[in-house]
């Protein structure tokens, strides 16, 4: 069922049109779960996403309480990423523990921020644990989840927080919510790009778009899939697990796949025919043939959603993601791009500012669109119709 976005919006206009979050404290939920290599933030993308919501909160003189995750769970701490938002807005302290966080929110003063350690160092929090939730939600007035891209977490953070405290949608929640429901009643004629790998995840998402799109073109490691299903020969190509009947996607008409792409072997690399692949050769990435057939397209469409790379990109193999990041910018056709490989791949061309808009969301994008809603937001619904 696709969410109510503006409920949400409504909502969170309301408290700000109130101007009643002066010295009120807040729990903020982030998506801070940035790569993180020594002491050095290798991309700030969410931290530069996230930062007009602190400034209107430090603006507001609400007591700013941020909580986030690091990917590495236990391992990893935020304390590098507070160092970093500190040289971008002021920031009062960095909470190591917990325990101590109490006795830092009761020296806050109006307009002030704190990050608290990452979450996921408390197994609480994977595990949705309402006594861990509990712990937090003491510390706050209100809630406010803008973590879009955390938001398919079945995580203590994102939904029983709403259960314990007046909760809110952020302003970039907000955003991503308007931006991808666009998705359902697109402008036409609509492509929609989907890459990367996983076909047994991003099944019901292709099979879905299929439906409301006008062309659908999969690529990356999902090609290959549709390969197998065409009887061609795919080599040691990486494909779904377990084999997928795809007779139904691979017959709709509305399925365009690559025309050529590159492959590997042990002696060569080269760039042929989806159907000349050798039992020794590996498709890395799309070929040129694929972009100029999805720039003929962009000549007619008025709308395009892409979601994931080309090719292996985190083996290096780029230039047909690269290819497509610059065919779209040079149509300027409305494009709302998202995933982390392929946000890496367009920041890296120095193109993001290029495009309609940008999803902090990888997973959390590919959840969305699917069913039109997420675990988080759900909560937030369920809130608002509680004390509706």
């Amino acid at each position: 069922m696709q969410t109510n976005s503006p409920e949400l919006k409504t909502r969170f206009k309301k408290i700000t049109e109130e101007k009643n979050l002066r010295g009120k404290r807040v729990l903020l939920r982030l998506d801070l779960n940035v790569p993180v290599i020594g002491d050095d933030i290798r991309d700030d993308f969410k931290i530069r996403k996230s930062l007009p919501t602190l400034e209107f909160f430090r603006s507001a003189g609400a007591k700013t309480i941020i909580v986030s995750h690091l990917e590495n769970d236990l391992t990893d701490s935020l304390s590098r990423v507070a160092s970093y938002i500190s040289k971008l807005i002021p920031l009062k302290a960095f909470v190591a523990k917990l325990d101590e966080a109490h006795a830092v929110v009761e020296t806050m003063a109006e307009g002030d921020i704190i990050i608290l350690e990452n979450l996921r160092q408390n197994p609480g929090e994977k595990e949705n644990n309402p006594v861990f939730a509990g712990r937090l939600a003491n510390l706050a007035d209100i809630y406010v989840n803008d973590a879009f891209a955390a938001s398919h977490r079945d995580h203590a953070s994102i939904v029983s927080l709403p259960k314990l405290l007046p909760s809110y949608a952020g302003p970039l929640l907000s955003e991503e919510i308007a931006a991808l429901s666009k998705a359902f009643n697109p402008p036409r004629p609509f492509l929609f790009i989907i890459g990367g790998a996983k076909f047994d995840t991003k099944l019901p998402l292709i099979e879905k778009f299929l439906d409301i799109a006008d062309y659908v073109f999969v690529g990356g490691a999902l090609a290959n899939d549709l390969f197998r299903e065409k009887g061609y020969e795919i080599g040691r190509s990486v494909i779904a697990q377990s084999r997928i009947n795809l007779k139904h996607v691979e017959m709709n008409p509305k399925l365009i796949i690559p025309a050529d792409v590159i492959t590997v072997s042990t002696l060569s690399k080269g760039t042929k025919s989806p159907d000349l692949i050798g039992p020794d050769e590996k498709i890395v990435d799309a070929g040129p043939r694929t972009i100029d057939q999805i720039a003929d397209l962009l000549n007619d469409v008025k709308f395009v959603l892409w979601n994931g790379p080309l090719g292996d990109y985190e083996n290096g193999f780029s230039e047909g993601t690269e290819n497509l990041a610059r065919a779209l910018v040079e149509s300027r056709v409305e494009t709302i791009i998202g995933g982390g490989d392929t946000i890496a791949c367009v920041r890296k061309l120095g193109l993001l500012d290029k495009f309609s808009f940008v999803s902090t969301g990888g997973g959390a994008m590919v959840e969305f669109l699917a069913h039109g809603t997420l675990l988080g937001i759900d909560a937030l619904t369920n809130k608002l119709r509680d004390s509706s």
